[in-house]
Protein backbone atom coordinates (compact mmCIF):
# COMPACT_ATOMS: atom_id res chain seq x y z
CA UNK A 1 0.00 0.00 0.00
CA UNK A 2 1.09 3.57 -0.62
CA UNK A 3 1.93 5.38 2.52
CA UNK A 4 -0.10 8.42 3.98
CA UNK A 5 3.00 10.34 3.55
CA UNK A 6 3.75 9.61 -0.29
CA UNK A 7 4.32 12.56 -2.02
CA UNK A 8 2.29 11.44 -4.83
CA UNK A 9 -1.39 12.61 -5.01
CA UNK A 10 -4.57 11.55 -7.65
CA UNK A 11 -3.57 14.97 -9.29
CA UNK A 12 -0.29 15.14 -8.59
CA UNK A 13 0.21 11.48 -10.52
CA UNK A 14 -2.66 12.98 -13.24
CA UNK A 15 -0.37 15.91 -13.90
CA UNK A 16 3.51 13.91 -14.03
CA UNK A 17 2.08 11.73 -16.24
CA UNK A 18 0.21 14.72 -18.42
CA UNK A 19 3.79 16.56 -18.47
CA UNK A 20 5.75 13.16 -19.69
CA UNK A 21 3.02 12.24 -22.69
CA UNK A 22 3.29 16.39 -23.52
CA UNK A 23 6.75 15.57 -23.96
CA UNK A 24 6.23 12.20 -26.29
CA UNK A 25 4.03 13.82 -28.20
CA UNK A 26 6.34 17.20 -28.67
CA UNK A 27 9.05 15.25 -30.10
CA UNK A 28 6.75 13.72 -32.80
CA UNK A 29 5.59 16.92 -33.89
CA UNK A 30 9.39 18.51 -33.94
CA UNK A 31 10.10 15.80 -36.47
CA UNK A 32 6.86 16.71 -38.35
CA UNK A 33 8.07 20.21 -37.93
CA UNK A 34 9.07 22.33 -41.43
CA UNK A 35 11.82 23.61 -38.74
CA UNK A 36 13.41 20.26 -38.23
CA UNK A 37 11.77 18.20 -40.75
CA UNK A 38 12.76 20.21 -43.20
CA UNK A 39 12.90 20.20 -47.37
CA UNK A 40 15.04 18.62 -49.92
CA UNK A 41 17.23 21.34 -52.47
CA UNK A 42 15.91 22.03 -55.50
CA UNK A 43 16.80 23.18 -59.13
CA UNK A 44 15.46 25.17 -61.61
CA UNK A 45 15.68 24.91 -65.24
CA UNK A 46 17.49 27.60 -65.87
CA UNK A 47 20.35 25.61 -63.64
CA UNK A 48 19.59 27.51 -60.20
CA UNK A 49 19.63 25.35 -56.93
CA UNK A 50 18.90 25.41 -53.45
CA UNK A 51 19.95 23.56 -50.68
CA UNK A 52 17.62 21.79 -48.29
CA UNK A 53 17.20 22.64 -45.11
CA UNK A 54 16.34 20.19 -41.64
CA UNK A 55 16.39 16.19 -41.88
CA UNK A 56 14.95 16.19 -45.22
CA UNK A 57 17.41 17.97 -46.72
CA UNK A 58 20.52 17.09 -45.32
CA UNK A 59 19.81 13.38 -45.23
CA UNK A 60 17.98 14.19 -49.36
CA UNK A 61 15.25 12.10 -48.42
CA UNK A 62 12.50 11.67 -50.97
CA UNK A 63 8.96 12.06 -49.58
CA UNK A 64 8.38 8.30 -49.00
CA UNK A 65 11.74 8.01 -47.25
CA UNK A 66 10.42 11.15 -45.19
CA UNK A 67 7.29 9.39 -44.38
CA UNK A 68 8.96 6.12 -43.45
CA UNK A 69 11.00 8.49 -40.48
CA UNK A 70 8.11 9.57 -38.96
CA UNK A 71 6.77 6.07 -38.65
CA UNK A 72 9.58 4.33 -37.58
CA UNK A 73 9.43 4.39 -33.76
CA UNK A 74 5.84 3.06 -34.10
CA UNK A 75 7.90 -0.14 -35.29
CA UNK A 76 10.28 -0.30 -31.72
CA UNK A 77 6.32 0.79 -30.24
CA UNK A 78 4.71 -2.06 -31.59
CA UNK A 79 7.21 -4.70 -30.77
CA UNK A 80 7.46 -3.64 -26.94
CA UNK A 81 4.49 -2.85 -26.45
CA UNK A 82 2.64 -5.99 -25.36
CA UNK A 83 6.11 -7.18 -23.70
CA UNK A 84 5.45 -4.39 -21.56
CA UNK A 85 2.25 -5.38 -20.97
CA UNK A 86 2.91 -8.40 -19.86
CA UNK A 87 5.93 -8.07 -17.53
CA UNK A 88 3.84 -5.90 -15.66
CA UNK A 89 0.85 -8.44 -15.10
CA UNK A 90 3.24 -11.51 -14.30
CA UNK A 91 6.61 -9.76 -13.37
CA UNK A 92 7.75 -6.42 -12.44
CA UNK A 93 6.19 -3.39 -11.02
CA UNK A 94 4.53 -1.05 -13.21
CA UNK A 95 5.94 2.19 -12.67
CA UNK A 96 9.44 0.63 -12.54
CA UNK A 97 8.64 -0.35 -15.84
CA UNK A 98 7.69 3.50 -16.83
CA UNK A 99 10.82 4.45 -15.37
CA UNK A 100 12.79 1.71 -17.53
CA UNK A 101 10.73 3.10 -20.59
CA UNK A 102 11.74 6.79 -20.08
CA UNK A 103 15.19 6.15 -19.50
CA UNK A 104 15.47 4.38 -23.38
CA UNK A 105 13.24 7.21 -24.94
CA UNK A 106 16.26 9.90 -23.14
CA UNK A 107 18.95 8.43 -24.82
CA UNK A 108 17.51 7.04 -27.73
CA UNK A 109 16.37 10.90 -28.09
CA UNK A 110 19.79 12.18 -27.03
CA UNK A 111 21.33 9.76 -30.20
CA UNK A 112 18.85 11.35 -32.80
CA UNK A 113 21.05 14.27 -32.40
CA UNK A 114 23.60 12.67 -33.14
CA UNK A 115 22.60 10.57 -36.47
CA UNK A 116 24.42 11.06 -39.63
CA UNK A 117 22.01 9.40 -42.30
CA UNK A 118 18.81 8.04 -43.20
CA UNK A 119 19.14 4.66 -41.24
CA UNK A 120 21.18 5.90 -38.69
CA UNK A 121 18.44 8.03 -37.41
CA UNK A 122 15.78 5.43 -38.24
CA UNK A 123 17.23 2.90 -35.99
CA UNK A 124 17.34 5.70 -33.19
CA UNK A 125 13.55 6.60 -33.49
CA UNK A 126 12.78 2.75 -33.42
CA UNK A 127 14.35 2.50 -29.91
CA UNK A 128 12.39 5.46 -28.86
CA UNK A 129 9.63 4.45 -29.72
CA UNK A 130 10.37 0.80 -27.59
CA UNK A 131 10.93 3.82 -24.56
CA UNK A 132 7.62 4.95 -25.10
CA UNK A 133 5.84 1.42 -25.59
CA UNK A 134 5.60 1.15 -21.55
CA UNK A 135 4.51 4.54 -20.50
CA UNK A 136 1.60 4.47 -23.16
CA UNK A 137 0.49 0.57 -22.06
CA UNK A 138 0.81 1.17 -18.22
CA UNK A 139 -0.22 5.53 -17.88
CA UNK A 140 -4.17 5.30 -18.68
CA UNK A 141 -4.56 2.20 -16.35
CA UNK A 142 -2.89 4.09 -13.67
CA UNK A 143 -4.78 7.42 -14.34
CA UNK A 144 -8.26 5.21 -14.11
CA UNK A 145 -6.89 3.34 -10.96
CA UNK A 146 -6.95 6.89 -8.89
CA UNK A 147 -9.83 9.22 -10.70
CA UNK A 148 -12.93 10.27 -9.15
CA UNK A 149 -15.23 7.55 -10.03
CA UNK A 150 -18.04 10.47 -11.48
CA UNK A 151 -14.85 12.22 -13.49
CA UNK A 152 -12.56 8.91 -14.66
CA UNK A 153 -13.53 10.17 -18.71
CA UNK A 154 -12.60 13.51 -17.71
CA UNK A 155 -9.42 12.94 -16.44
CA UNK A 156 -8.45 10.39 -19.02
CA UNK A 157 -9.46 13.31 -21.62
CA UNK A 158 -7.02 15.91 -19.45
CA UNK A 159 -4.31 12.88 -19.80
CA UNK A 160 -5.24 12.76 -24.06
CA UNK A 161 -5.56 16.31 -24.23
CA UNK A 162 -1.97 16.41 -24.21
CA UNK A 163 -1.65 14.19 -27.36
CA UNK A 164 -3.02 17.16 -29.91
CA UNK A 165 -1.71 20.17 -27.74
CA UNK A 166 1.85 17.90 -27.59
CA UNK A 167 1.79 17.68 -31.23
CA UNK A 168 0.91 21.22 -31.95
CA UNK A 169 3.57 22.44 -29.72
CA UNK A 170 6.02 20.46 -31.22
CA UNK A 171 5.32 22.40 -34.18
CA UNK A 172 5.66 25.43 -32.54
CA UNK A 173 8.96 24.17 -30.89
CA UNK A 174 10.11 22.18 -33.79
CA UNK A 175 9.97 25.44 -35.45
CA UNK A 176 11.73 27.89 -33.59
CA UNK A 177 14.25 25.53 -32.44
CA UNK A 178 15.35 24.33 -36.20
CA UNK A 179 15.12 27.66 -37.54
CA UNK A 180 17.59 29.07 -35.04
CA UNK A 181 19.53 26.83 -33.44
CA UNK A 182 19.21 23.51 -35.83
CA UNK A 183 17.65 20.42 -35.92
CA UNK A 184 19.60 18.36 -33.82
CA UNK A 185 19.16 20.58 -30.80
CA UNK A 186 15.77 19.75 -30.74
CA UNK A 187 16.55 16.61 -30.16
CA UNK A 188 19.00 17.22 -27.68
CA UNK A 189 16.83 19.56 -25.71
CA UNK A 190 13.68 16.96 -25.53
CA UNK A 191 16.01 14.40 -23.99
CA UNK A 192 17.27 16.97 -20.94
CA UNK A 193 13.85 17.92 -20.28
CA UNK A 194 12.73 14.02 -19.92
CA UNK A 195 15.26 12.99 -17.66
CA UNK A 196 14.05 14.02 -14.27
CA UNK A 197 11.39 11.77 -15.35
CA UNK A 198 13.38 8.97 -16.09
CA UNK A 199 14.74 9.33 -12.63
CA UNK A 200 11.83 9.87 -10.92
CA UNK A 201 10.57 6.66 -12.12
CA UNK A 202 13.19 4.34 -10.24
CA UNK A 203 13.49 7.32 -7.02
CA UNK A 204 10.12 7.18 -6.12
CA UNK A 205 7.71 5.18 -4.36
CA UNK A 206 6.21 2.54 -7.30
CA UNK A 207 2.79 2.68 -7.24
CA UNK A 208 0.35 -0.76 -7.95
CA UNK A 209 -2.46 -1.17 -10.50
CA UNK A 210 -5.91 -2.70 -9.42
CA UNK A 211 -6.39 -5.97 -9.95
CA UNK A 212 -2.77 -6.62 -10.53
CA UNK A 213 -0.47 -7.94 -7.57
CA UNK A 214 2.73 -7.28 -6.25
CA UNK A 215 6.05 -8.22 -7.18
CA UNK A 216 6.66 -10.08 -3.82
CA UNK A 217 2.92 -11.25 -3.64
CA UNK A 218 3.58 -13.02 -7.02
CA UNK A 219 6.76 -14.65 -5.84
CA UNK A 220 5.05 -15.67 -2.22
CA UNK A 221 2.10 -17.18 -4.52
CA UNK A 222 4.35 -19.38 -6.51
CA UNK A 223 6.98 -21.11 -4.14
CA UNK A 224 9.92 -23.72 -5.16
CA UNK A 225 8.30 -26.88 -4.39
CA UNK A 226 11.00 -29.84 -2.88
CA UNK A 227 11.24 -32.88 -3.95
CA UNK A 228 10.75 -35.48 -1.95
CA UNK A 229 10.44 -38.52 -4.02
CA UNK A 230 13.37 -40.04 -2.32
CA UNK A 231 14.60 -40.27 0.71
CA UNK A 232 18.01 -40.23 1.60
CA UNK A 233 19.55 -42.72 4.14
CA UNK A 234 21.54 -41.65 7.10
CA UNK A 235 25.08 -42.87 6.45
CA UNK A 236 25.45 -43.67 9.82
CA UNK A 237 23.24 -46.32 10.09
CA UNK A 238 23.67 -47.70 7.04
CA UNK A 239 25.76 -48.57 3.85
CA UNK A 240 27.59 -45.61 3.16
CA UNK A 241 28.07 -46.24 -0.70
CA UNK A 242 24.74 -47.00 -0.69
CA UNK A 243 23.69 -43.61 0.52
CA UNK A 244 26.02 -41.69 -2.32
CA UNK A 245 24.24 -43.51 -4.69
CA UNK A 246 20.83 -42.34 -3.91
CA UNK A 247 22.41 -38.68 -3.19
CA UNK A 248 23.79 -38.88 -6.59
CA UNK A 249 20.35 -39.94 -7.54
CA UNK A 250 18.24 -37.30 -5.67
CA UNK A 251 20.87 -34.44 -7.01
CA UNK A 252 20.10 -35.77 -10.68
CA UNK A 253 16.54 -36.33 -10.28
CA UNK A 254 16.11 -32.61 -8.92
CA UNK A 255 18.29 -30.79 -11.70
CA UNK A 256 16.05 -33.29 -14.10
CA UNK A 257 13.16 -31.74 -12.63
CA UNK A 258 14.48 -27.96 -12.11
CA UNK A 259 14.53 -28.21 -16.35
CA UNK A 260 11.30 -29.93 -16.97
CA UNK A 261 9.65 -26.78 -14.28
CA UNK A 262 11.60 -24.17 -16.49
CA UNK A 263 10.39 -25.46 -19.81
CA UNK A 264 6.88 -25.78 -18.23
CA UNK A 265 6.87 -22.32 -16.63
CA UNK A 266 7.81 -21.07 -20.20
CA UNK A 267 5.34 -22.47 -21.76
CA UNK A 268 2.29 -21.75 -19.08
CA UNK A 269 4.02 -18.08 -19.92
CA UNK A 270 3.19 -17.95 -23.65
CA UNK A 271 -0.07 -20.01 -23.37
CA UNK A 272 -1.13 -17.29 -20.97
CA UNK A 273 -0.22 -14.96 -23.19
CA UNK A 274 -2.23 -16.20 -26.02
CA UNK A 275 -5.08 -16.38 -23.74
CA UNK A 276 -5.35 -13.14 -22.94
CA UNK A 277 -5.24 -11.99 -25.75
CA UNK A 278 -7.59 -14.60 -27.08
CA UNK A 279 -10.23 -13.18 -24.65
CA UNK A 280 -9.25 -9.74 -26.26
CA UNK A 281 -10.39 -10.56 -29.87
CA UNK A 282 -13.41 -12.78 -28.50
CA UNK A 283 -14.75 -9.07 -26.76
CA UNK A 284 -16.69 -7.50 -29.44
CA UNK A 285 -16.81 -4.29 -27.65
CA UNK A 286 -13.24 -3.79 -27.51
CA UNK A 287 -12.50 -4.93 -31.15
CA UNK A 288 -14.90 -2.46 -32.94
CA UNK A 289 -13.70 0.24 -30.04
CA UNK A 290 -10.22 -0.60 -31.51
CA UNK A 291 -11.29 -0.63 -35.25
CA UNK A 292 -12.71 2.58 -35.51
CA UNK A 293 -9.86 3.98 -33.62
CA UNK A 294 -7.41 2.45 -36.05
CA UNK A 295 -9.37 4.54 -39.06
CA UNK A 296 -9.58 7.75 -36.94
CA UNK A 297 -5.81 7.24 -36.26
CA UNK A 298 -4.98 7.11 -40.27
CA UNK A 299 -6.14 10.08 -40.60
CA UNK A 300 -4.93 12.06 -37.30
CA UNK A 301 -2.17 10.73 -37.92
CA UNK A 302 -1.75 11.63 -41.52
CA UNK A 303 -2.78 15.13 -40.30
CA UNK A 304 -0.37 15.32 -37.69
CA UNK A 305 2.97 14.82 -40.22
CA UNK A 306 2.17 16.37 -43.60
CA UNK A 307 -0.91 18.52 -42.19
CA UNK A 308 1.73 21.76 -42.05
CA UNK A 309 3.06 21.03 -45.51
CA UNK A 310 -0.36 20.57 -47.33
CA UNK A 311 -1.58 23.69 -45.56
CA UNK A 312 1.47 25.85 -46.63
CA UNK A 313 1.07 24.61 -50.40
CA UNK A 314 -2.79 24.46 -50.73
CA UNK A 315 -3.31 28.31 -49.59
CA UNK A 316 0.22 29.62 -49.13
CA UNK A 317 0.77 30.17 -45.37
CA UNK A 318 4.45 31.48 -44.71
CA UNK A 319 3.91 30.38 -41.18
CA UNK A 320 2.16 26.77 -41.42
CA UNK A 321 3.56 25.43 -38.37
CA UNK A 322 2.66 28.25 -36.14
CA UNK A 323 -0.84 28.53 -37.41
CA UNK A 324 -1.38 24.83 -38.13
CA UNK A 325 0.01 24.45 -34.33
CA UNK A 326 -1.84 26.88 -33.08
CA UNK A 327 -5.43 25.62 -33.78
CA UNK A 328 -4.06 21.63 -32.62
CA UNK A 329 -3.11 23.39 -29.95
CA UNK A 330 -6.79 25.05 -29.32
CA UNK A 331 -9.26 22.16 -30.77
CA UNK A 332 -6.92 19.77 -29.28
CA UNK A 333 -6.88 20.90 -25.59
CA UNK A 334 -10.82 22.20 -25.90
CA UNK A 335 -11.97 19.44 -27.53
CA UNK A 336 -10.22 16.83 -25.42
CA UNK A 337 -11.29 17.89 -22.36
CA UNK A 338 -15.53 18.68 -23.41
CA UNK A 339 -15.47 15.11 -25.22
CA UNK A 340 -14.31 13.27 -21.48
CA UNK A 341 -16.92 16.45 -19.06
CA UNK A 342 -19.44 15.68 -21.60
CA UNK A 343 -19.60 11.60 -21.33
CA UNK A 344 -19.35 12.17 -18.05
CA UNK A 345 -22.32 14.47 -17.67
CA UNK A 346 -24.47 11.74 -19.97
CA UNK A 347 -23.09 9.18 -17.16
CA UNK A 348 -20.11 7.29 -18.14
CA UNK A 349 -21.41 4.17 -19.35
CA UNK A 350 -20.09 1.90 -22.27
CA UNK A 351 -22.79 2.70 -24.83
CA UNK A 352 -22.99 6.49 -24.21
CA UNK A 353 -19.26 6.55 -24.76
CA UNK A 354 -19.69 5.27 -28.20
CA UNK A 355 -23.18 7.27 -29.29
CA UNK A 356 -20.50 10.46 -28.41
CA UNK A 357 -17.53 8.64 -30.52
CA UNK A 358 -20.10 8.06 -33.37
CA UNK A 359 -21.66 11.27 -33.40
CA UNK A 360 -18.54 13.48 -32.71
CA UNK A 361 -16.15 11.99 -35.51
CA UNK A 362 -19.33 12.28 -38.40
CA UNK A 363 -19.97 15.72 -37.69
CA UNK A 364 -16.31 16.61 -37.27
CA UNK A 365 -15.23 14.82 -40.89
CA UNK A 366 -18.22 16.64 -42.40
CA UNK A 367 -16.80 19.87 -41.15
CA UNK A 368 -12.99 19.34 -42.08
CA UNK A 369 -14.01 17.64 -45.35
CA UNK A 370 -15.90 20.50 -46.38
CA UNK A 371 -12.93 22.90 -44.79
CA UNK A 372 -10.35 21.52 -47.42
CA UNK A 373 -12.95 22.25 -50.51
CA UNK A 374 -13.02 26.12 -49.47
CA UNK A 375 -10.80 28.55 -51.64
CA UNK A 376 -10.95 30.96 -49.52
CA UNK A 377 -7.88 30.38 -46.35
CA UNK A 378 -10.16 32.18 -43.36
CA UNK A 379 -13.40 29.79 -44.59
CA UNK A 380 -10.80 26.97 -44.28
CA UNK A 381 -9.66 27.87 -40.73
CA UNK A 382 -13.41 28.42 -39.39
CA UNK A 383 -14.49 25.24 -40.64
CA UNK A 384 -11.27 23.31 -40.10
CA UNK A 385 -11.34 24.81 -36.57
CA UNK A 386 -14.76 23.31 -35.60
CA UNK A 387 -14.17 20.19 -37.18
CA UNK A 388 -10.83 19.82 -35.31
CA UNK A 389 -13.06 20.54 -31.88
CA UNK A 390 -15.11 17.65 -32.37
CA UNK A 391 -13.00 15.16 -33.47
CA UNK A 392 -10.85 15.16 -30.93
CA UNK A 393 -13.93 15.20 -28.24
CA UNK A 394 -13.01 11.38 -29.18
CA UNK A 395 -10.08 10.74 -27.23
CA UNK A 396 -11.45 10.34 -23.24
CA UNK A 397 -14.28 8.03 -24.38
CA UNK A 398 -12.45 5.80 -26.77
CA UNK A 399 -9.78 5.47 -23.71
CA UNK A 400 -12.80 4.89 -21.18
CA UNK A 401 -14.40 2.23 -23.32
CA UNK A 402 -10.89 0.13 -23.96
CA UNK A 403 -10.14 0.42 -20.14
CA UNK A 404 -13.56 -0.75 -19.15
CA UNK A 405 -14.86 -3.10 -21.43
CA UNK A 406 -11.84 -5.35 -19.70
CA UNK A 407 -11.46 -6.31 -16.66
CA UNK A 408 -8.76 -4.77 -14.25
CA UNK A 409 -5.73 -6.98 -14.93
CA UNK A 410 -6.05 -6.86 -18.73
CA UNK A 411 -6.15 -3.17 -19.12
CA UNK A 412 -2.54 -3.25 -19.80
CA UNK A 413 -2.62 -5.72 -22.33
CA UNK A 414 -6.06 -3.80 -23.53
CA UNK A 415 -4.15 -0.77 -23.78
CA UNK A 416 -1.13 -1.96 -25.64
CA UNK A 417 -3.19 -4.15 -27.69
CA UNK A 418 -5.31 -0.84 -28.58
CA UNK A 419 -2.07 0.62 -29.80
CA UNK A 420 -0.69 -1.79 -31.66
CA UNK A 421 -3.58 -2.25 -33.33
CA UNK A 422 -4.43 1.53 -34.57
CA UNK A 423 -0.71 2.18 -35.41
CA UNK A 424 -0.54 -0.93 -37.89
CA UNK A 425 -3.61 0.21 -39.41
CA UNK A 426 -3.51 3.65 -38.52
CA UNK A 427 -0.71 6.39 -38.68
CA UNK A 428 1.92 3.58 -39.42
CA UNK A 429 1.50 3.19 -43.20
CA UNK A 430 -0.68 6.54 -43.14
CA UNK A 431 2.37 8.78 -43.42
CA UNK A 432 3.76 6.60 -46.18
CA UNK A 433 0.99 6.32 -48.03
CA UNK A 434 0.10 9.49 -48.30
CA UNK A 435 3.35 10.84 -48.97
CA UNK A 436 2.88 8.44 -52.18
CA UNK A 437 -0.45 9.47 -53.08
CA UNK A 438 0.80 13.10 -53.03
CA UNK A 439 3.78 12.14 -55.07
CA UNK A 440 1.89 10.41 -57.47
CA UNK A 441 -1.12 13.21 -58.28
CA UNK A 442 0.93 15.77 -56.75
CA UNK A 443 -1.80 17.92 -55.38
CA UNK A 444 -2.22 18.66 -51.73
CA UNK A 445 -6.26 19.25 -51.78
CA UNK A 446 -7.13 16.37 -53.54
CA UNK A 447 -5.19 14.20 -51.29
CA UNK A 448 -6.00 16.16 -48.47
CA UNK A 449 -9.87 15.10 -48.99
CA UNK A 450 -9.19 12.30 -49.89
CA UNK A 451 -7.49 11.33 -46.29
CA UNK A 452 -10.01 12.80 -44.47
CA UNK A 453 -13.00 10.93 -46.42
CA UNK A 454 -11.57 8.24 -44.32
CA UNK A 455 -12.96 9.53 -40.73
CA UNK A 456 -16.96 8.73 -42.17
CA UNK A 457 -15.86 5.29 -41.88
CA UNK A 458 -14.53 5.32 -38.24
CA UNK A 459 -17.87 6.87 -37.06
CA UNK A 460 -19.91 4.02 -38.88
CA UNK A 461 -17.71 1.55 -36.89
CA UNK A 462 -18.48 3.36 -33.63
CA UNK A 463 -22.03 3.40 -34.48
CA UNK A 464 -22.02 -0.10 -34.52
CA UNK A 465 -20.75 -0.22 -30.82
CA UNK A 466 -23.81 1.23 -29.43
CA UNK A 467 -25.75 -1.28 -30.15
CA UNK A 468 -23.83 -4.34 -28.79
CA UNK A 469 -24.28 -5.61 -24.93
CA UNK A 470 -21.76 -4.14 -23.20
CA UNK A 471 -20.69 -3.88 -19.35
CA UNK A 472 -18.48 -2.00 -17.23
CA UNK A 473 -15.78 -4.66 -15.60
CA UNK A 474 -13.88 -2.38 -13.55
CA UNK A 475 -15.05 -3.87 -10.42
CA UNK A 476 -14.49 -6.82 -10.82
CA UNK A 477 -11.74 -9.02 -9.68
CA UNK A 478 -9.79 -10.60 -12.69
CA UNK A 479 -7.15 -12.12 -11.36
CA UNK A 480 -7.47 -14.99 -8.48
CA UNK A 481 -4.41 -14.89 -6.90
CA UNK A 482 -4.85 -11.29 -5.57
CA UNK A 483 -5.76 -11.97 -2.14
CA UNK A 484 -6.98 -8.90 0.95
CA UNK A 485 -3.60 -8.58 1.74
CA UNK A 486 -2.71 -7.43 -2.44
CA UNK A 487 -5.62 -5.59 -2.46
CA UNK A 488 -4.77 -3.14 0.21
CA UNK A 489 -1.37 -3.70 -1.32
CA UNK A 490 -2.97 -1.98 -4.67
CA UNK A 491 -5.32 0.37 -3.42
CA UNK A 492 -5.94 3.46 -5.46
CA UNK A 493 -4.27 6.71 -3.93
CA UNK A 494 -7.39 8.32 -4.25
CA UNK A 495 -9.13 5.76 -1.45
CA UNK A 496 -6.26 5.87 0.20
CA UNK A 497 -6.13 9.64 1.20
CA UNK A 498 -10.05 9.84 2.07
CA UNK A 499 -9.14 8.56 5.47
CA UNK A 500 -6.16 8.06 7.50
CA UNK A 501 -8.21 5.26 9.33
CA UNK A 502 -8.31 2.64 6.91
CA UNK A 503 -4.75 2.79 6.36
CA UNK A 504 -3.48 1.89 9.56
CA UNK A 505 -6.00 -1.48 9.55
CA UNK A 506 -4.09 -2.18 5.99
CA UNK A 507 -1.06 -1.52 7.25
CA UNK A 508 -1.16 -4.17 10.11
CA UNK A 509 -2.49 -6.97 7.12
CA UNK A 510 0.62 -6.37 5.50
CA UNK A 511 2.42 -6.73 8.79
Amino acid sequence: MIPATSWFTPKRLLATFCMINMLNYLDRGAIASNGVNGSRGSCTEGGTCTSGTGIQGEFNLNDFEDGVLSSAFMVGLLVASPIFATLAKRYVNPFRLIGVGLSVWTLATLCCGFSFNFWSISVCRMMLGVGEASFISLAAPFIDDNAPAAQKTAWLGIFCMCIPSGYALGYVYGGLVGSYFGWRYAFWAESLLMLPFAISGFCMKPLQLKGIAPADSKKALAPETVLSGVQVTDPSNGDESLALIKEEFRDRSSNDCSKSKSATKGFDQFSRIFKDMKVLLLNKVYVVSVLGYAAYNFVLGAYAYWGPKAVYNIYKMNDADLIFGGITIVCGIVGTIAGGFVLDFMTNTLSNAFKLLSITTFLGAALCFGAFLCRSMYGFLALFCIGELLVFATQGPVNFVCLHCVEPSMRPLSMAMGIVTIHVFGDVPSSPLVGVLEDSINNWRVTSLILTAILFPAAGIWFIGIFLHSVDRFEEDSEHEVSNVQRSNTMPLLQEKTSESSAFPAQSQEC
